[in-house]
């Protein structure tokens, strides 16, 4: 426990450094981030003999910085790299089939839709107008999900949720985790971003911190899922007690493109 809270303490403020930086500082940490996550699972599915094709996938991480440093999320060049890349990957089936599958190139294709695909809307949220405090939304919407879900499991916990895929997870974390995210978005909207930008409807941080609180749990059981057919417990060992960025990161990834899309298309 000890190990973890100190590895926690540095991860927290390695990160609000990059946060509170220049957006383009966020944009080259959420890169180097993206790249060692892909690593990652490109590592853990080459453990059940699949081979992705990990340069092309490093590659991918690249519209990261395109979208970070031009603040043009419609980048007609971050379009074009995306095809670029379905058409090389489509090709090493047909050109080097003795060594690449479908398998591997599906592998590969959804490590970059999972992995830097995922964390271009933490960019593409703080790109927006006053994005900033929006971006704030994704760390809560996972960190407080997972936090409370963890200790009301642990004091009050008793049905499993899935025990096939995470044993110790309960129903009662998953409500927990929930509700503790409602509570602290709720508050975070009303004390932090109605104070500087206006009267938002407090019914909109409510939806989106329940919406939050539910896709944060199922980014965490599906990275779960994965590493259990691989048979593996951790993505990595970057953090000590923690894992791998992905183990840190898996439920981020599915709460930040939730934050961004409803933030477009309902409050700015």
């Amino acid at each position: 426990m000890k190990t973890r809270i100190i590895s926690a303490t540095v991860g927290i403020i390695l990160l609000l450094i990059v946060v509170f930086a220049p957006k383009e500082v966020l944009a080259a940490g959420m890169f180097i981030l993206a790249v060692i996550g892909l690593h990652e699972f490109y590592s853990t599915v080459a453990t059940a003999g699949y081979r992705p094709v990990k340069l092309i996938g490093y590659l991918a991480c690249i519209p990261i910085f395109i979208i970070g440093f031009t603040n043009n999320e419609y980048n007609k060049y971050t379009v074009l790299s995306v095809f670029a890349i379905l058409a090389v990957l489509m090709g090493l089936i047909v050109f080097k089939h003795e060594r690449y599958n479908i398998i591997d190139i599906s592998l590969t294709t959804f490590g970059i839709m999972y992995v830097p695909f995922l964390f271009l809307f933490i960019i593409l949220t703080r790109n927006l107008e006053n994005g900033f405090y929006f971006m704030w939304m994704i760390f809560i919407g996972a960190w407080v999900t997972d936090t409370f879900a963890y200790f009301t499991g642990v004091f009050l916990g008793k049905r499993k949720l899935i025990p096939p895929i995470s044993p110790k997870k309960t129903v009662e974390g998953s409500i927990g985790g929930i509700a503790g995210c409602v509570a602290v978005m709720t508050l975070y909207g009303v004390l932090v971003i109605n104070s500087r930008l206006g009267n938002i409807p407090l019914y909109h941080y409510i939806i989106i911190s329940l919406l939050c609180g539910i896709i944060s749990q199922v980014g965490d059981l599906a990275a779960s899922a994965i590493k259990r057919y691989v048979k593996v417990k951790d993505y990595g060992k970057i953090m000590p007690g923690h894992g791998g960025v992905l183990d840190r990161f898996d439920s981020i990834l599915f709460v930040a493109p939730v934050v961004y899309f409803y933030i477009s298309f309902f409050i700015i």
